[in-house]
């Protein structure tokens, strides 16, 4: 449970800040071409809200967990006195005359914008005057357009008010991959000096490759380290592989649907750094704590089969799941020996030294001055390899592998680690900036492709038919967001 409130914790923290400063990119537009703002969200707000505040006569009202503020709108009567309806049936609404509202309704005062927390951490919204959006405001849009409305402004201004947001996230990242490499510069093994080689996947098993060879070349290209790994061969494609297996090159060739065959397997550890099992530290009340164990032991075999690589001792543990086994390890250049009970889940209880600790590594250090275009090009390479990766998803494979808060979720650490917490930060930035420019009604993509068509034509879309997108564009998100936390629910109960 203490994971999982970390996870979560971290989850909401990051959203809230991408979120939020998407959102201020719309806004910091639409008030600099002096649109109207009428209210700024975190989170969604559905009949209450959180917090609401709102600046009225030079003073800021504050309400807590307060209803939302009616729409300032009310039935049209017509000569007669009766309510109007159009062809459907339903009432023809109207704006109530601001001089008819009473004094401290917030109504009265539309050119201030109402800020607010909502209860629903799903995201966030900037609702912008005379905007076609997902607040579906059809009174406001079945008036003529006003001076201080988003519609009556040129293509040339409505076009940075919609880029906003994506703008904002897309340099946010840069700032924070700039702020990273300043702070903590950027270290990584280089595949060079992985001495006990690799561990890989059945799918890259069952391809040619075996536990402890060392990539060297990837089509010809040199391998840095185990991200340029899973690059080049998932999202490039590239097929032949180079390996140093007991000091000999050999070549391997990967079938042209590897890709798939990955995805289709759900295996995560597709490449990983081969290391010593030396212990760490030791949970209370854990089979190692029972069996005496201290840190810095350094296992070497089970029931008398050598072993001393972490991955390899692993699976004999989880092999003899519920038995006692004898541990052979090392403690203080002495060999020992102990017999372990092992539990249900084949754990000893115990965390291991790093595989940083037994290799070299390499620390590249940035000045400020340094960082600043090293965060800028960090920023544009995760950009394009998102936009790589992004084609996997229109395979059948890929399409299984989406996940939604669940997944997500999973990739913050399980305890609080600001350099893992910022770095994930952008990465999400650069995917909200992407994910936002698709090309789908009720995205800011979908606004910048009617935007060009107004370009093209010299006509605007008429507001009946942006708001038949818009609605069918928010039916097809919301398709997508029950897809992928679908997904994330079934791999929870059946894998």
């Amino acid at each position: 449970m203490e994971t999982f409130l970390i996870r979560a914790l971290q989850l909401i923290l990051s959203l809230s800040i991408l979120v939020v400063l998407h959102e201020f990119g719309h806004f910091a537009f639409a008030r600099l071409f002096k649109v109207r703002v009428e209210k700024f969200y975190m989170f969604f707000n559905p009949n209450f809200s959180l917090i609401r505040a709102k600046k009225i006569n030079g003073k800021w009202e504050i309400k807590f967990l307060a209803q939302n503020v009616p729409a300032n709108e009310r039935p049209k009567l017509d000569a007669d006195g009766d309510v109007k309806v159009d062809a459907k049936g339903k009432s023809v609404m109207e704006k109530i005359p601001l001089t008819e509202l009473p004094e401290g309704d917030w109504r009265k005062y539309p050119d201030n914008t109402e800020w607010g927390i909502g209860w629903l951490p799903l995201g966030g919204y900037c609702k912008i005057a005379g905007m076609v959006d997902e607040s579906m405001d059809v009174t406001q849009m079945s008036e003529e357009p006003q001076a201080w409305e988003y519609r009556s402004r040129s293509v040339w201004q409505r076009l940075p008010i919609i880029v906003g947001g994506v703008f904002v996230n897309f340099i946010l990242a840069m700032v924070i991959y700039s702020a990273i490499l300043f702070t903590w510069g950027r270290e990584f093994l280089p595949i060079e000096n992985a001495k006990y080689g690799l561990q890989f996947s059945q799918t890259l098993l069952k391809s040619g490759l075996q536990n402890g060879d060392k990539i060297v070349r990837i089509d010809g290209e040199t391998a840095i380290d185990q991200a340029d790994i899973v690059e080049k061969i998932l999202i490039d494609g590239k097929q032949t592989i180079t390996v140093s297996r007991n000091n000999q090159l050999v070549d391997l060739k990967l079938p042209s649907d590897f890709t798939q065959k990955v995805l289709a397997a759900g295996e995560t550890d597709f490449v990983a750094i081969r290391y010593p099992f030396v212990v760490d530290e030791i949970s209370s009340g854990s089979p190692a704590e029972v069996a005496k164990l201290q840190s810095g032991d350094s296992i070497i075999g089970i029931n008398g089969k050598p072993l001393n690589i972490f991955q390899d001792i692993a699976a004999e543990l989880d092999a003899s799941k519920n038995s006692n086994v004898d541990l052979q390890f090392i403690r203080n250049g002495n060999v020992m020996e102990t017999n372990i009970q092992l539990s249900e889940n084949g754990k000893l209880g115990v965390a291991v030294k790093s595989p940083y600790e037994f290799m070299s590594t390499k620390q590249i250090s940035y000045g400020f001055f340094e960082a600043i275009p090293a965060g800028i090009n960090l920023g544009w390479e995760t950009l394009t390899s998102y936009v790589k990766q992004f084609k996997i998803v229109f395979t059948k494979e890929g399409s299984k592998q989406l996940g939604g808060f669940g997944s997500i979720g999973k990739m913050f650490p399980k305890t609080w680690d600001w350099q893992r917490f910022w770095s994930l930060t952008a990465l999400l930035s650069v995917i909200l900036a992407f994910m936002n420019f698709l090309p789908i009604p009720a995205l800011d993509g979908g606004y910048v492709m009617f935007l060009i068509y107004e370009m093209i034509t010299g006509k605007k879309p008429n507001d009946k038919f942006l708001e038949y997108a818009q609605t069918g564009g928010m039916l097809l998100l919301f398709a997508l967001l029950l897809f992928a936390n679908g997904n994330d629910i079934f791999k929870a109960i059946f894998k």
